[in-house]
């Protein structure tokens, strides 16, 4: 641990909260202080060897918090690209400093043995700190009973999947029974929100028409599908008694659903992720198989979803922006499904991109720079039990803090960025905003543009409850 003083001078302090010209005093690994730039108290922090990092012009911005990534998942016969090491290696390049990843439960086992083998792959190999939600595939009395252990040692948040069937659906009394007791127990059921069954039928026609390209994966996988099934885990939650959060909200009449219910003041929330603001179908009808690249899931929708998905994080109808970072390769993984979309694996990578996509929402004016940091740092920390640990920048934090220059200019390219895929779902966008330096509890891991970090610094860490729970 880094027992260093470490001052990080003259830049622009922007919190969820507030905006203020400021200096950040780190001993250790928090944050101690912030005083007013050139103020007698924060000159007197420069004395001795202090470390300084200069922010002169550059926004001073916590960590982000990516709530939503899939390191090393198996999927369709194959496995998600990035590593742990790689891929929290290529968070930090992209002012992410904490990931909440998905362990996996395989049906069967128990969901102690699913978290073992994800603490096994991540241990060691975080180059940035790391939590766990837990993904239940097999819903019984004894998992059921697991629940409220793994809730009580920070695992407490438990996904469930509407689609899927055969791997990880879930029934609705399946559904119901993790509901009720995550309503006891005070976890947060998260929700893949896709009639699975449905969209199973429907790729079977659509492949036996001979409709076989990756555009299908969007046209199957309908948005009326998506908004069905949102409707129901919320009415299925309200019979629990139980709070809801619907991952990767993508479309308007998904977003509708959860509006109706947050106006009833329910605890129902929603993320959307950066594909579903940035990229459409139009990417998934790409010639030559190219739209591959885009085979996610929940998918691509048509371009005009995207203003409903942007009104629903001005209006707070959607909470929070993670990736759900799942790289598969083009070559060698996603033409697996080449002659037949539905095995393609469904995953895009992203982690690298979320805090500059929504950085380029505040130069568009499509969102303020407190709402930035709010939907991707402090509200996915409240909302998953690590604030104010992570997610601000306060006294008693973690020195999670990235130096942002919101004047650099990039091209986003397969060719210049960290993650360990061979493509990029946003290839030649040009964006306004870039990553200088990062701090991961008061230590170095990006310097100046230079990774100085290393795999095994980044700390597993024990979450406690959702924060909006009424």
């Amino acid at each position: 641990m880094s027992t260093e003083r470490t001052v990080v001078r003259g830049g622009l302090v922007i919190t969820a909260a507030e905006e203020i010209h400021a200096d950040v005093l780190i001993e250790g690994s928090r944050v101690v202080a912030l005083a007013a730039h050139e103020s007698a108290v924060a000159e007197s922090w420069t004395t001795g060897d202090a470390r300084i990092v200069e922010a002169a012009g550059k926004y001073v911005i916590p960590g982000g918090v990516d709530a939503h990534t899939h390191m090393e998942l198996p999927f369709g016969g194959t496995a998600a690209s990035d590593t742990f090491e790689t891929g929290t290696r290529a968070a930090a390049w992209g002012g992410t400093t904490t990931i909440v990843d998905f362990a996996v439960q395989s049906v069967g086992h128990s969901l102690r043995s699913g978290l073992d083998a994800w603490h096994a792959k991540a241990d060691a190999q975080c180059a940035i700190d790391y939590a766990f939600h837990m993904i239940l595939s097999d819903v019984n009395e004894d998992t059921l009973k697991e629940m409220d252990v793994l809730v009580e040692e920070g695992v407490t948040s438990f996904k469930l999947f509407m689609a899927y069937p055969g791997v990880f659906y879930s029934d609705d009394g399946q559904i119901l029974r993790a509901m009720q007791r995550s309503a006891g127990n005070g976890g947060l059921i998260m929700m893949h929100a896709e009639n699975g069954i449905a969209i199973d039928v429907l790729v079977q026609q659509a492949l036996a028409a001979g409709h076989t390209d990756p555009r299908y994966h969007g046209e199957v996988r309908k948005a009326l599908l998506e908004a069905e099934a949102t409707h129901r885990a919320i009415q299925l939650a309200r019979v629990a008694g139980s709070p809801l959060y619907v991952v990767h909200v993508s479309a308007e009449e998904a977003l509708a659903e959860l509006a109706q219910a947050r106006d009833k003041g329910l605890n129902v929330f929603g993320e959307t992720c950066p594909q579903y603001l940035f990229l459409s179908t139009d990417n998934l009808a790409e010639p030559g198989f190219e739209g591959a690249k885009y085979v996610c899931s929940t998918p691509l929708r048509p371009k005009e979803h995207q203003e409903a998905l942007w009104r629903g994080l001005r209006t707070n109808d959607l909470q929070v922006v993670s990736t759900d970072h799942c790289p598969f390769c083009f070559t060698g993984q996603k033409d697996l499904g080449r002659g037949d979309f539905s095995k393609i694996p469904n995953g895009l990578p992203g982690v690298e991109n979320r805090m500059d996509l929504l950085h380029q929402a505040v130069v568009d004016g499509r969102i303020s720079r407190r709402r930035w940091i709010e939907i991707a740092c402090a509200t996915p920390a409240r909302m998953f039990g690590l604030y104010p640990r992570k997610g601000t920048i306060a006294p008693g934090a973690d020195a999670d803090i990235v130096i942002y220059d919101p004047h650099a200019e990039q091209v986003v390219s397969a060719e210049t960025h960290h993650m360990n895929v061979d493509y990029s779902a946003y290839e030649g966008k040009r964006l306004t905003g870039r990553v200088e330096s990062v701090l991961s509890r008061g230590e170095p891991v990006i310097t100046d543009r230079t990774y100085v970090g290393r795999a095994g610094h980044g700390q597993y860490t024990p979450r406690s409850t959702c924060q909006y729970l009424i």
